[in-house]
């Protein structure tokens, strides 16, 4: 079990806030992409980078590394900042972000940016993806953990309760699921458009140990962490309550930011409140 103090929840805390600068200056320069859902997810991201995983940006093909997976790909932003401060390639990269030839597109591309473990953009694969990394690592005997992003509005797609059933049949323990779960999709609430509910106990009926958490509480993210590290037998899925756009005002709990990239003054706005 990982210690829980000041010291590490700061980290966290400060790492957060400076992946949500880096999402509202890559979208406001690129014009386009994924505000809203980069926005809700960045605590748990700087959660598991700056405290949970065991990788090494100097050497990104480890083979005993920890591996993430963002399922829900559009959300790319939020990786792309973590990976640059993580130190997987440098900042100044950012500014590419959906150029064209840039390593940095729309969605992650494992093959042309390090750190990224799965090409991600059709929802419902990512969790597939890594489905099968625990089963190899739990046939190959090795201690890594993969972990998984996904979106509420991704779990209506019916390929990830094929990979849900796949998991809990295998007993991968060593899978964690987080599932971004901020109510809203492109079209509108999530309950509205296709209902996923209940969430929860879906999981549960597939096999798997359930965590319910404030997605947004870096303390609580980490508890469940540590909870999931302990559970034996079955994959865990922490079900993240979280609030999309969250860190901008004028953004938090509008559908309308899912795929919009906020304007000049929009974007000095949101760093005025983000850095204040």
């Amino acid at each position: 079990m990982r210690e829980i103090n000041d010291t590490s929840i700061s980290l966290v805390k400060e790492k957060a806030r400076l992946i949500r600068r880096d999402i509202i200056e890559m979208l406001g320069q690129a014009g386009s992409g994924h505000t809203g859902g980069s926005l809700s997810a960045a605590d748990i991201v700087s959660c598991l980078y700056f405290w949970e995983m065991n990788i090494d940006a100097k050497n990104p093909m480890w083979e005993n590394r920890d591996r993430f997976i963002l399922s829900k790909g559009h959300a790319a932003p939020v990786l792309y900042s973590v990976l640059a401060q993580k130190g997987f390639f440098p900042s100044e990269q950012l500014k590419n972000l959906r150029k064209l030839g840039s390593p940095l597109q729309g969605h992650p591309d494992m093959k042309k940016l390090p750190g990224v473990e799965a090409s991600t953009g059709s929802l419902g694969q990512g969790i597939s993806w890594a489905v099968g990394m625990a089963l190899a690592g739990k046939i190959d005997k090795k201690d890594y953990r993969v972990y998984t992003l996904l979106g509420d509005g991704e779990i209506q797609e019916g390929m990830v309760w094929e990979a849900c059933m796949a998991a809990s049949h295998y007993k991968l323990e060593n899978l964690t699921a987080f599932v971004d779960y901020n109510g809203l999709q492109i079209d509108g609430p999530i309950n509205e458009v296709m209902s996923p509910e209940p969430i929860a106990e879906k999981f549960r009926a597939f096999g798997w140990h359930v965590i319910g958490i404030d997605g947004h509480k870096y303390e609580r993210i980490m508890e469940a962490l540590n909870t999931s590290r302990d559970n034996k037998g079955k994959p865990t899925a922490i079900i993240a309550n979280t609030i999309k756009g969250k860190g901008c005002s004028f953004m938090e709990n509008k559908a309308d930011w899912h795929g919009v990239a906020p304007k000049k003054e929009e974007v000095e706005k949101a760093l005025e409140e983000l850095m204040a």
